[in-house]
């Protein structure tokens, strides 16, 4: 039996030990894992990015609504009347539920042709379309008494209001005060201010009226004008 020499044992146990080669099967596997992976991470930072360039979009958009809903906000109100035209500066942050009952009348119509139904002296005038006797008779009491008021407290005069009650049927009227009111906002609903006209209003206190302060001629509202600027 022939003997295997020592050399080529050495040789042959080295052959056996060695690395396999790896395939090109393995490699192409290999690249395209990687290449699945990086594409993935690609697609889920551009998904990402989009989003929030949308999403920036969006608020911006939502701002500039904002802002330009606000700047459609009316500030005044022109009260164009059979003596003459009144303008209002309108108090929002006051009254705000008041105030958007009030631009909200304004815009359908509901001032049109409204008499002051009420006028007393030193005192208010009284615009409504909805007969309330109760409404004013409480005023009927102040007319005299409005100089006895402490002058260091503010009851302005020429501020424009709304009765304390809920407004149904067409209920919506408007007070202009002619002199300081004591306790002025726990009689009415205060939203603006005459800022024009105040000689027209006067005028209106001046008209002559019956034993209920109801005008002997008729005085109304023509319409009323909502401006975002004088």
């Amino acid at each position: 039996m022939a003997r295997i020499k020592p050399q080529a044992l050495l040789l042959q146990s080295k052959k056996k030990k060695g690395p396999s080669g790896v395939s090109v099967t393995t490699i192409i596997v290999c690249i395209l894992i990687v290449a699945v992976m990086v594409f993935s991470l690609y697609s889920t930072y551009r998904y990402w990015f989009r989003r929030s360039i949308v999403q920036t979009h969006d608020d911006l958009s939502t701002s500039k609504a904002i802002e330009r809903k606000k700047s459609d906000i009316p500030k005044y109100a022109l009260i164009s009347t059979s003596k003459g035209l009144i303008t209002v500066e309108l108090y929002k942050d006051g009254s705000p539920d008041i105030f958007d009952e009030f631009i909200d009348f304004s815009q359908k119509g509901h001032f049109k042709e409204m008499q002051f139904t009420r006028v007393i002296k030193n005192s208010v005038i009284h615009g409504s379309k909805v007969e309330r006797p109760e409404a004013t008779e409480e005023w009927t009491l102040m007319g005299n008494h409005y100089s006895q008021l402490d002058p260091s407290l503010k009851h302005e005069a020429f501020m424009l209001g709304t009765s304390k009650v809920k407004h149904e049927g067409g209920g919506f009227d408007l007070f202009i005060t002619t002199a300081p009111i004591l306790d002025l906002n726990d009689k009415i609903n205060v939203f603006g201010r005459v800022i024009k006209g105040e000689e027209v209003v006067q005028e209106i206190e001046e008209v002559d009226t019956d034993d209920h302060y109801r005008p002997k001629t008729r005085v109304q509202i023509n319409e009323v004008t909502l401006k975002q600027r004088t």
